[in-house]
């Protein structure tokens, strides 16, 4: 095994922007091409021969194994009519299979994407039901690419029935009828340059059984004159199965992975449904715009219900009449609180709104006739990952989950709330794991919470290996996830650290836009501030600490890396972004332009410049062990991102530690990936910080 990767090769773009002058030792990597193919080669073989020589990697494999065919996955539950669809992965399973479950109770396959041919495995982005339940939109992509096809699915037979091309990315799918839906494509040439990709998109009319070329323009720039588009804005069209109305969603910048929530930088448009007859004059009135702070939307029989953050930094209710949406006469259903209202969603009578409080959710209810808010006992504390209102029933299913316990899914029909459907089993060594919030308090006495998970006898004697992930970007609240594998690190003795970083969204607007653009820099300082306190209380010492950061979250674990590299022990950075005065040149970067900066402007690129890690990396210093990943086609970050970190870091460090480029052949921005793969990523990282925290190794930056 060769102890030294292949060297990249120097040729330094200069550029000059608002009097600073940026170098660029690795610009040529962007081009992709055969050099960089072959570079990308020699990393991949380097860091495998690597990790598969770190001691213990076997045996953590093994115990990550054996974890997760304890634990089957249940996602993404959709009533329709009187069916449920779900997405199972059972503990044998690659990757997961569309299920359903008949009013009998009875459950069976419905679709399973493994039996696609092709060199690459196939997964389900995601799915969504007609009303009758008889047929299933599925996006299907090979190898996470998220460069969905949309299968239509009989979901009696079986039978995939008709294919529209791979170009829908979002789950915007609007059944009006049992016999056709809409769907958003981006329709750029394949030739086009990565900024433009996605420019201009539209949304299209699909009939069952006509050729997709045909497919009828609903939405579009230039298409309605009510509705204004700017070539970046993508335009989505949410028809209701029932009801007279249909609502618009402009997104003006990126967007989540949610069709109704988890919204920012949105418009919003409502018509009568009658006018997709004719969408070039459809009258479309405008509802909201970006000032409104909409982030959420439920759509009643008569009512449109927006959650907004406009004079309500942690959000409040809205209803307004869909037959008259004037916000300014809108009625408050819900004031604004010490807690962050999320999302809405009506469940026959009743409106349920789900907040984040502290690092947790709480359900209320109130009834849309009008009243007091009462909140409705959950039994964790932890997270509502999905919620979905029955169409027939007055009730709603929520799929709730902790720390410390597995995913089960719920029904509350507004008098009981009852566990219903599969129910994956937790693993018996979780009992002596708890998870706690710190309240850290940063530089300028902002206390940033910081949840820690660990073994309940864990002694803070300083001498336990750390990791501390964070993201910090789009408003995103790190909530409570349950992954069984986890306990191979929590039997070692590791610690588990969830730092909720400024720019993202633990408390609202303010939250976000205290770490967002030209306030970069904050999220940065506040991932460094945690880690401090981690070794203040404890919990672990420099030599045994890590840091992670996976895509957005490249920039808070970047930036300290390349700030405090004596903190670490290591710096894990998995997809990361890593070099964000170029993002904007990349497929994904011109949607990001609102929450990152542009280096257009004098004060975009000091916002980028502060959160550019490969920039502020320097020659002779002894930086920590790093393993950057790649997926080797990811179109959000693309691999010359960690791919010019992990080459500067290579030529710059004097510690003599690895600094591995870890690439997937088959995988994309880690979304589709399979059991195997992500055992073999967890395994790889897990041995990689042990093996770092190990005296014996030299591992462990002290500076």
């Amino acid at each position: 095994m060769s102890d030294i990767p292949p060297i990249a090769r120097v040729d330094v773009v200069r550029d000059v922007l608002h009097g600073v002058t940026l170098d660029d030792p690795y610009r040529w990597m962007e081009a992709g091409g055969e050099e960089f193919d072959h570079w990308l080669d020699g990393q991949a073989r380097h860091a495998r021969e690597h990790l598969d020589g770190l001691p213990g990697r076997e045996e953590l494999l093994a115990r990550i194994r054996e974890l997760g065919a304890a634990h089957a996955q249940y996602a993404s539950f959709t009533p329709a009519a009187e069916r449920l669809f779900y997405l199972a992965r059972e503990p044998a399973a690659r990757v997961p299979v569309l299920m359903v479950r008949e009013p009998d109770g009875a459950t069976r396959t419905v679709f399973d994407p493994g039996i696609l041919p092709g060199e690459a495995h196939h997964a389900i982005d995601w799915f969504v039901p007609s009303p009758d339940g008889r047929h299933v939109a599925c996006a299907v992509s090979a190898s996470g690419s998220e460069e969905g096809t949309i299968q239509v699915v009989d979901a009696g037979s079986g039978a995939v029935l008709e294919a529209i091309p791979p170009t829908a990315r979002f789950a915007f799918v609007s059944w009006p009828d049992t016999g056709s839906f809409v769907h958003h494509r981006f329709d750029a040439a394949s030739d086009a340059p990565p900024e433009r990709r996605r420019l201009d998109s539209r949304s299209f009319l699909h009939r069952l059984g006509d050729d997709p070329a045909r497919d009828q323009v609903v939405l579009a720039r230039g298409l309605n004159p009510r509705i204004e588009l700017a070539p970046r804005d993508r335009p989505f069209l949410v028809v209701p199965p029932h009801g007279a109305w249909m609502l618009a969603l402009v997104s003006h910048s990126a967007l989540g992975p949610q069709t109704s929530e988890q919204l920012s930088d949105c418009s919003l448009y409502v018509a009568p449904r009658a006018g997709l007859a004719d969408p070039a004059t459809c009258p479309w009135r405008k509802v909201a715009g970006v000032d409104d702070g909409v982030t959420a939307f439920a759509i009643g029989h008569d009512t449109l219900y927006l959650v907004s953050q406009r004079d309500a930094p942690r959000c409040r209710v809205l209803a307004v009449p869909l037959a008259a949406p004037d916000l300014s006469q809108a009625r408050v259903v819900v004031p604004e609180s010490e807690r962050v209202v999320q999302a809405v969603l009506v469940a026959g009578d009743r409106l349920l709104v789900r907040d984040l409080d502290g690092g947790v959710h709480r359900i209320r209810e109130v009834p849309l006739s009008g009243g007091e808010p009462a909140d409705v006992p959950l039994p964790v504390e932890g997270a509502v990952w999905e919620w979905a209102a029955h169409p027939e029933r007055p009730e709603a299913l929520l799929l709730i989950s902790g720390w410390t316990d597995a995913p089960r899914l719920y029904r509350y029909d507004g008098d009981t709330l009852e566990a219903t459907g599969p129910a994956p089993r937790t693993p018996a060594g979780f009992g002596e794991v708890c998870a706690r919030v710190l309240r850290v308090p940063a530089r300028d006495g902002t206390q940033i919470p910081l949840t820690v998970v660990h073994r309940k006898d864990l002694r803070l004697d300083g001498n336990n290996p750390a990791l501390l992930t964070g993201y910090g970007s789009h408003g995103v609240a790190d909530l409570p996830w349950f992954r069984p594998e986890m306990l191979a690190w929590y039997e070692r003795g590791g610690v588990f650290a969830m730092a909720h970083l400024r720019g993202g969204g633990a408390y609202g607007r303010q939250w976000h836009e205290a770490g967002r653009g030209p306030r970069k820099e904050t999220t940065i300082t506040d991932f460094v501030d945690c880690a401090e306190q981690l070794l203040a209380l404890g919990y672990t010492r420099p030599g045994l600490l890590a840091g992670e950061g996976v895509s957005a979250g490249g920039i808070p674990a970047g930036g300290a890396l390349v700030r405090r590299p004596e903190l670490w022990a290591a710096m894990v950075l998995q997809v990361p972004t890593v070099n964000t005065t170029r993002t904007e040149f990349t497929e994904n970067g011109p949607i990001n332009v609102p929450e990152f900066g542009s280096v257009a402007t004098e004060e975009g690129l000091r916002g980028l410049l502060a959160a550019d890690a490969c920039l502020r990396v320097e020659d002779g210093v002894p930086y920590p062990a790093v393993l950057l990943t790649a997926g080797r086609r990811d179109a959000r970050v693309p691999p010359w991102q960690p791919a010019k970190l992990a080459a500067r870091l290579q030529a710059a460090s004097s510690s003599g530690l690895p600094v591995l480029l870890r690439v997937e052949e088959h995988g994309f921005h880690g979304a589709g990936a399979t059991r195997e793969q992500d055992h073999a990523l967890l395994a790889d990282v897990l041995a990689f910080l042990l093996h770092a925290a190990t005296p014996a190794t030299g591992g462990g930056a002290t500076g």
